[in-house]
């Protein structure tokens, strides 16, 4: 096994170009006034939960630097729904950006930099030049090693210069709900909210607006106890317990807590709110500690202490009566798992889900998903998945008490989206979070970019639009009262829950909106041999971890799969030749790449290392899905810095 670095010549960093700028005060923000400072690019989407990841993985070193280092995001969308100045702003303040924002949706900066993956991170030196670039997840620990050797090297130098940067915080946001993301409906009559912008749950009357009271503190954290000094962050999905398990578990909702990679019992008797899975660290793909006590990788076979399991964002949790478990949509690392609770002891298992990102139906144990974010549950026993970045609408269908198949009902991929009616097979949706079943067995679909309340009949297999013109819906309850059927539907970059009148006959309308893609600028490559080279290096004080097997792993497919005459398949060496196929005129390459390393152990004096210091270890990790054009004049190698 062999890697490559990437060494990067003293090669200015290009200007920030954009459409305009947010929590600057509005003023435009240049690398020339940024000189003397590290500064830190941060391309992403909102869409997309590996960026998000990396929002969180940056916190505490933008905390620790204030004075020299200023991180700047690139927003470059994905979605067509993200280019909107309007839904950009919302998102930034959502998910508490606290530095400097460009908004690039012409991928203007994103092109300048030669980014191919969200996320991707660049550092630029005090004095102007690129020094590392990396794609993916993962590089928290090497960003902040590399932040204090650039502050300490140019301190000596004399070429850094400490003191506030850009950033101007927006306003303080006020109202009963900021940014709610799911909603349930309690026995009392009354409705339970994620109020995901308070870090809380908000109890409000049946009149959807009136707060009868809140439960947690509103600090974003992950701390139990009573209402008041429990903490949550970013909470999503709730589940209500089955009402005779409640007494035997010892709460009565279960809330997806996402940012703490959590699961969280409620008990609404008091308020109470206790930890019931999860450790609040990300389970990282591939990572070597997600399961505490353990040695060597993750087993998904077998079940295990519900508490010593690292989770991966989950978003979305519903009671499947058909298993006797809870399911719960692992949107972090697109995978469904298994909650089972116990009076004496919980356990989670995977469900369903390869931690590979994409749309592949089929048994559970070989499917993909990509951010799956709603759930709901039929009669049937069938569970309906609302699966975010791919678009998709599908069916989780139990096959025994431990297994499923995947079905896909609505969805093309993770490049295609758009908002079109119809038959479902030609249907498109844009990043749906919500979904919910109707009395009549037909599915609701909280469509959030599209700003829509879609319905798929699966009798006729027809798509229809049941309302419009909302504000990123997330979810969906469905209300019957006297024979007469209503949804409440959660705005949530309105910041409020809204009753939606379903038309007569449940018909709604049959729209056209238009089919979208995925829009990056396509790369040129020559058919024949290209050489795809991963360039990573280990973070300052770390190394490679090949303590349990290969450090690194490289997986390599195409769309369509004739691009490739050779080269796809798994592999250890971050390098591959692969064969473009000269028939094939167009198409996309994926690539999957990760790299564990571990932080170097300190030497005693007579030169062994210290036994009582155990190393941290870190994984870095990234899906590209890189948009190829084969030309004559085509490059015959690609790269794709992973850490370079």
């Amino acid at each position: 096994m062999s890697t490559t670095v990437q060494n990067f010549p003293r090669v200015r960093a290009s200007e920030l170009v954009g459409r305009g700028w947010l929590n600057t005060g509005g003023r435009t923000v240049t690398l020339s006034e940024l000189r003397g400072k590290v500064v830190v690019l941060d391309f992403w989407t909102f869409c997309c939960i590996n960026c998000l990841h990396v929002l969180d993985e940056l916190r505490e070193v933008e905390e620790r630097h204030r004075d020299e280092l200023v991180i700047i995001g690139v927003h470059s969308p994905k979605f067509e729904h993200e280019a909107d100045p309007d839904a950009l702003a919302a998102a930034v303040e959502r998910y508490e950006v606290r530095h400097p924002v460009l908004d690039d949706p012409e991928l203007v900066t994103w092109g300048a930099y030669t980014a191919r993956a969200w996320p991707t991170l660049v550092v630029i030196d005090p004095e102007g030049y690129i020094v590392a670039q990396m794609a993916g997840e993962g590089h928290g620990s090497a960003i902040a090693a590399l932040v204090d050797d650039l502050v300490a090297e140019h301190a000596l130098k004399g070429t850094l210069h400490r003191g506030s940067g850009p950033y101007v915080p927006p306003a303080p946001a006020s109202g009963t709900l900021r940014f709610p993301a799911k909603a349930l409906a309690l026995p009392n009559g009354n409705l339970l909210v994620a109020d995901a912008g308070h870090h809380s749950l908000a109890e409000l009357a049946p009149d959807g607006e009136t707060l009868v009271r809140r439960i947690g503190s509103g600090e974003r954290g992950l701390v139990d106890g009573g209402p008041d000094e429990a903490r949550f962050s970013e909470p999503n999905g709730l589940c209500l317990v089955p009402e005779d398990l409640r007494s035997s578990l010892g709460y009565d909702v279960v809330v997806a807590d996402t940012v703490n990679h959590a699961l969280r019992g409620v008990r609404l008797s008091d308020g109470a709110v206790h930890t019931v899975a999860g450790t609040g660290q990300q389970f990282m793909v591939g990572g070597q500690e997600n399961v505490a006590g353990t040695v060597g990788a993750f087993d998904a076979e077998d079940a295990y202490d519900a508490l010593s399991v690292r989770l991966s964002s989950p978003w979305d949790v519903e009671w499947s009566a058909e298993r006797g478990v809870f399911v719960v949509a692992m949107a972090g690392n697109h995978t469904l798992w298994d909650f089972h609770p116990g009076p004496h002891l919980d356990q989670v298992s995977l469900l369903a889900g390869t931690m590979n990102e994409g749309l592949e139906d089929g048994p559970g144990e070989g499917a993909w998903f990509a951010q799956p974010s709603g759930l709901a549950a039929a009669p049937d026993g069938v569970l309906w998945l609302a699966d975010a970045e791919t678009s998709a609408l599908r069916r989780v269908v139990p096959v025994s008490e431990t297994e499923v198949t995947l079905e896909t009902a609505v969805g093309q991929g993770l490049f295609d989206f758009g908002h079109r009616d119809g038959a479902a097979g030609q249907a498109l949706l844009q990043h749906p979070l919500g979904v919910a079943v109707l009395p009549d067995g037909s599915v609701v679909v909280a469509d959030t970019y599209n700003g829509a309340v879609r319905r798929y009949d699966p009798a006729s297999g027809e798509v229809t639009t049941l309302a419009k013109d909302l504000a990123e819906p997330s979810d969906v309850l469905v209300e019957v009262a006297d024979d007469a059927v209503h949804l409440l539907v959660v705005e949530s970059a309105a910041h409020r829950l809204t009753r939606v009148a379903l038309p007569a006959g449940l018909a709604g309308e049959v729209l056209d909106g238009g089919a979208h893609k995925v829009a990056r600028p396509a790369t040129d490559v020559a058919a024949g041999a290209l050489r795809l080279d991963v360039p990573f290096a280990p973070a300052p004080g770390q190394k490679l971890d090949d303590r349990w097997g290969p450090s690194t792993s490289l997986q390599v497919s195409a769309t369509p799969p004739e691009l490739l005459l050779s080269g796809a398949g798994n592999g250890t060496d971050l390098f591959r030749d692969l064969v473009i196929n000269p028939e094939v005129t167009e198409g996309v390459l994926h690539v999957t790449a990760k790299a564990a390393s571990c932080d170097q152990v300190p030497l005693l004096p007579n030169g062994e290392p210290d036994p009582d210091v155990f190393p941290a270890c870190h994984l870095a990790q990234q899906d590209w899905g890189v948009p190829v054009r084969v030309a004559p004049d085509g490059t015959a190698e690609l790269t794709l810095p992973l850490r370079g």
